[in-house]
């Protein structure tokens, strides 16, 4: 990340908020936006999408060639399959490959150095961005809710994009982000963990309204004193 870059890094667990929070903050601000979950959802179902083995790194790394001269194209970070329950649990399997991690690591430190269409900032999202991407982030935030919160929340959003018999149950669901949570928090490399200098947002209680007034309440100082000294020059 270079010196001068604005970079709000959201770290979390699955279905916490952070996504929507990340998009949010940079709407906000007009900064760029990265979800860096989509990028490992997209190496999982390329995986699946050949039969292959998320939990086999020779299949993941295959998987990542396969997604590499495609990420530009906004059909395929959009695709609602990327929503599917298994290709959350292959996208959590192939996150646990070293050298599946290290080979999308650059692409998200350059997006954050240089954030495209000009933007002053970047704001990213994912589970190891405040402490392996942007360890020097202006500003950290580590977002979590209760395991049945979260599923439920998974539901409602599989409920409004998916097929009606595509549809797993809540207790499936909840079955699958405590697999997945563990997975995460247990993994040799980069585990899911809150960043040292990391604000903490527990989102359980709140809406989505209620959550942004927090998280802006939380990184709002970082970052506005960032841009007022860029502004300086």
């Amino acid at each position: 990340m270079s010196r001068t870059s604005i970079v709000i890094a959201v770290d979390g667990t699955a279905a916490s908020g952070k996504g929507t929070l990340a998009k949010l903050l940079a709407r906000h601000w007009h900064f760029a936006h990265l979800d860096s979950g989509k990028l490992y959802r997209m190496v999982g179902m390329a995986v699946l999408d050949v039969q292959g083995n998320p939990a086999s790194e020779a299949d993941a790394l295959r998987g990542v060639g396969t997604i590499f001269p495609d990420l530009s194209r906004p059909e395929r970070v959009a695709d609602p399959r990327l929503l599917a329950d298994t290709v959350s649990a292959a996208a959590s399997q192939v996150a646990a490959h070293a050298e599946v991690r290290a080979a999308l690591l650059q692409l998200q430190r350059d997006f954050a150095a240089n954030p495209p269409r000009g933007a002053e900032g970047a704001c990213i999202d994912g589970r190891d961005i405040g402490t392996v991407v942007c360890p020097d982030a202006t500003a950290k935030l580590f977002v979590d809710a209760s395991p049945g919160v979260r599923a439920h929340r998974r539901w409602l959003e599989l409920v409004s994009h998916a097929e009606p018999d595509a549809i797993p149950s809540e207790d499936a669901i909840l079955a699958d982000i405590v697999a997945r949570d563990t997975r995460d928090r247990t993994r040799a490399v980069a585990p899911l963990v809150p960043a040292p200098d990391a604000d903490l947002l527990d989102t359980t209680q709140l809406d989505i309204d209620a959550a942004f007034a927090a998280a802006l309440g939380l990184v709002s100082p970082k970052v506005e004193e960032a841009l007022k000294a860029r502004h300086r020059g």
